[in-house]
């Protein structure tokens, strides 16, 4: 029986936008674990940035809760799901505040009341790999590898968002091992001394303060090739768009020869279960992992 989720893509996993490859793997991945995500209907951006950009608190909360009363009334009694880790992260905020605050949750309503909307804040807000890991354990996401990931070693890059100040049941904050973890599920070797797993990889600094974002993009990718990786994987849309995009620019500017591919790990379990490189969302990356697509060719 299929495990039912209701589902927040978020803007960047929309067709032909910056993570929809994203998409595409994940959506490969729950054919085959039998996952269904009933999308919420007419969603709305998370308002990401407004808050910490003077747009205020109140409507960065109104509209991560206008996506979470439309869940209630569409899927009712289900958890709501994320795949990106800035959705997940505004969306889990604004539900422990709601749930926390009268005053907040007053606000807000009276807010939504224009659209004919009301929130309870009562439906869980996970990440998606927070389901996988929870509600099904790395014992049953192993059992549909069929093509195995060997002799690839890669590093698991969890970034900040989806590490604090929520984050999966057990995980140290320091030293997170779940996608250590994933990556021994599919066949793979992961780097476990990789020493900037939690780093931040600059976010929006990447447009407002490139040379910021980019040394801290620079010692993400170096100690990856330090450790021996040859892949990246990550959870987080940002990360996997910053840490792969501005390797070239980072190259020029460095005298550095970066060229490491930096996946998704819906796209490695996706491959491991039987995907094709298409279904995997492998032709949406920039930096292409050959040894990803001669194992989905196999």
């Amino acid at each position: 029986m299929a495990k039912e989720y209701s589902f927040y893509p978020g803007c960047s996993s929309e067709r032909r936008a910056s993570a929809s490859n994203y998409m595409v793997s994940v959506e490969s991945m729950c054919d085959t674990l039998d996952i269904k995500l009933n999308e919420i209907p007419d969603w709305n951006c998370c308002g990401a940035s407004i808050g910490y950009a003077e747009g205020g608190e109140l409507p960065r909360h109104v509209m991560n809760a206008r996506n979470m009363a439309l869940s209630e009334e569409a899927s009712p009694g289900q958890d709501i799901i994320a795949t990106c880790a800035a959705c997940w992260l505004g969306t889990k905020e604004t539900s422990e505040r709601l749930r926390g605050s009268d005053a907040l949750m007053a606000d807000t309503n009276e807010a939504l009341k224009e659209a004919g909307l009301q929130v309870k804040a009562d439906q869980e807000v996970r990440h998606m790999v927070e389901a996988l890991i929870e509600d099904l354990g790395y014992d049953e996401l192993a059992k549909p590898v069929t093509k195995p990931l060997e002799g690839i070693k890669i590093a698991g890059y969890v970034g900040c968002q989806t590490n604090r100040p929520f984050g999966i049941v057990g995980e140290s904050f320091e030293n997170p091992k779940y996608l250590d973890k994933l990556v021994e599920t599919v066949g793979a070797e992961p780097v476990e001394a990789y020493d900037q797993k939690v780093t931040c990889c600059g976010g929006a600094l990447a447009f407002s303060e490139p040379d910021k974002s980019q040394v801290l993009i620079k010692k993400i990718i170096e100690s990856a090739y330090d450790h021996g990786a040859e892949m990246i994987v990550t959870p987080c849309p940002v990360c996997q768009l910053n840490v792969e995009v501005y390797q070239g620019m980072i190259n020029k500017k460095y005298n550095t020869k970066f060229n490491i591919p930096v996946m998704y790990y819906s796209q490695l379990m996706a491959v491991a279960y039987g995907s094709s490189a298409k279904e995997a969302g492998l032709n949406g990356n920039v930096v292409r992992s050959k040894k990803l697509e001669e194992i989905a060719a196999k």
